[in-house]
Parts: C-alpha cells; structure tokens; sequence
C-alpha cells in the first residue's frame, strides 16, 4: 500500500501564489515519478505536472510558465509551486505515485482562486 500526505491547498486571490507537496509513503522499494493531476467542478481531471526524475519535468499546456513542480531530492515528495494563480486554475489538486505502471493516487487538496 502507498500512503499519501498532500497539504498547501487554500483559498488565495487570483495573481497570487500556493504551494502544494505531497510525500509518499509505504512498500515503495525505491524513487518512482510522481505528478500532480486536477479537477474542476464539473469537469474531468486535467494533467498538470509530472516529475520523472530530479530534473525532468512535464507540463500541461495551461499552466506552464505560472507552475513549478519539484522533487525533494532521492525521496518520494513533490512539490508544486504555482504562480499567478487563475480562477480557471480552481480545482482539487490531486498526487499520484507511478510505480510499475500502475498509479496510486493522494486523497486531494483543495484550491480555490477568488477572482
């Protein structure tokens, strides 16, 4: 089983900023990509970021450039600081941890940017 602690959610202003992290935990045997996914209400998840190792990073195309995702050196914890925060950026934030092919997913946060 993997284990998930996502914090930093909240409510901010829209240009304004939040970070999230998420660590992992349980039979991991090792470091594994992780990223970050979102949903709207309403809507169906979106890609936001993925992080393969230390220093590959994939973005989804509406907020690169405004998002920063993160690893926390050889451990299984990322981060993701987002910039210039939309009101179409409002969603729950959910963590995932890619380990032989299968996805484990955190329990989200969420954020709210007020307009």
């Amino acid at each position: 089983q993997v284990q998930f602690v996502e914090s930093g959610g909240g409510l901010v202003q829209s240009g304004g900023s939040l970070t999230l992290s998420c660590a992992a935990s349980g039979s991991l045997g090792g470091m594994w990509p992780m990223g970050w996914y979102r949903q709207a209400p309403g809507k169906e998840r979106e890609f936001v970021a993925r992080v393969l190792a230390e220093t590959i990073v994939n973005y989804g195309d509406s907020v690169r450039g405004r998002f920063t995702a993160s690893r926390a050196g050889s451990e299984n914890t990322v981060f993701l600081q987002m910039n210039n925060l939309k009101s179409e950026d409002t969603g729950v934030y959910f963590c995932y941890l890619r380990r032989d092919s299968t996805d484990y997913w955190g329990q989200g946060t969420a954020v709210t940017v007020s307009s």
